[in-house]
């Protein structure tokens, strides 16, 4: 095993239910009502493409880059206060470090909202850090991950991702990693080279150098 790359949102901190928040109110200034059911289309999703999406359910006559920046602002406004992690992540990236394994932080999150969430979790936690603005496509493309990989210079097939998103490990899978998937609003199901897990606390290092092995 060379490398562990953490997803960001629903993974790595409980940020989903920000992000539902925060899309709730910029729904309200369109003129619409957003639903969890709403929030499920976009679950590893880019800003791009949640922006497209609330505009075509509302309907609302009102500039995208407008959009995009009330979400963005809500996002690290609420952020700032503070996140909450989720359980067992902490745990087990310090248990990487300290077999001297590098981890990555993967997400298709801006950097502003990585930045935030950074803020508290430690960014000289991670050896590496992609997210939206370093990439052409985000999630489900691989290439969030293989860049991610390059930047370290280790083989995705010898690399575990951690994810919550079908999305996410459509994208670790096209890469060629191993995943550990932790679902949170969508149902993942088992498959050669994924373990699906209720917590990060049923999971330890041997767990993810056994996936890299199989």
């Amino acid at each position: 095993m060379e490398a562990v790359f953490y997803d960001m949102d629903g993974l790595l901190v409980d940020s989903e239910k920000v992000w539902l928040e925060i899309e709730t109110g910029v729904m309200a200034r369109l003129g619409g009502v957003w639903t969890p059911e709403h929030q499920t289309h976009l679950v590893g999703g880019s800003m791009e493409r949640t922006v497209g999406y609330m505009l075509a359910v509302s309907g609302a006559d009102v500039a995208p880059e407008a959009v995009r920046e009330w979400m963005i602002d809500g996002m690290v406004a609420r952020l700032t206060e503070g996140v909450h992690v989720m359980p067992g992540a902490v745990e087990l990236l310090d248990a990487l470090r300290a077999e001297g394994v590098p981890v990555g932080l993967v997400t298709s999150s801006l950097k502003e909202i990585a930045d935030a969430v950074l803020k508290w979790v430690g960014r000289d936690r991670f050896d590496v850090i992609i997210t939206a603005d370093d990439v052409t496509h985000t999630k489900p493309d691989p290439e969030p991950y293989l860049t991610a990989a390059s930047v370290l210079g280790v083989e995705p097939v010898r690399c575990v991702v951690l994810e919550d998103s079908p999305n996410g490990v459509a994208a670790a899978t096209a890469a060629g990693c191993a995943v550990v998937a932790v679902p949170s609003l969508l149902p993942i199901e088992p498959a050669p080279g994924r373990l699906v897990v209720s917590s990060l606390t049923e999971v330890g290092v041997p767990d993810l150098r056994a996936l890299v092995t199989a």
